[in-house]
């Protein structure tokens, strides 16, 4: 199995790059994943990812993309749950990029 390393220590993960156990998720992590996924975090993406990190906490699911814009645009506005703003922040997928970063499982539904 591949792993992270962060701090000095080994994180885990799938063939994909989602972490094997959500606890040792990190900021310093998610920083390390999201420079894989060539994604620099900025405030907005940071926004994202502790919006997926209350919602999997709320409701023990990774949205699918729908899911996961439709309830950003309910809670952050119209101007950021569409489909456009989300994939200027996570061009390889919303759902699929920022979960991965967040620490969360791949979201259902996702190829």
């Amino acid at each position: 199995m591949a792993a992270y390393e962060v701090n000095g220590t080994t994180v885990e993960h799938d063939e994909e790059g989602y972490i094997t156990n959500l606890s040792e998720w990190s900021k310093e992590l998610a920083e390390i994943i999201a420079k894989a996924e060539e994604v620099d975090m900025n405030e907005e993406h940071w926004e994202v990812v502790n919006f997926l990190r209350d919602y999997y906490e709320e409701y023990q699911i990774a949205p699918a993309v729908r899911v996961l814009i439709k309830a950003v645009k309910k809670t952050m506005g119209p101007e950021k749950g569409s489909n456009k703003y989300m994939y200027e922040l996570f061009p390889y997928g919303p759902a699929k990029q920022a979960c991965k970063i967040a620490g969360l499982p791949k979201p259902t539904g996702c190829i």
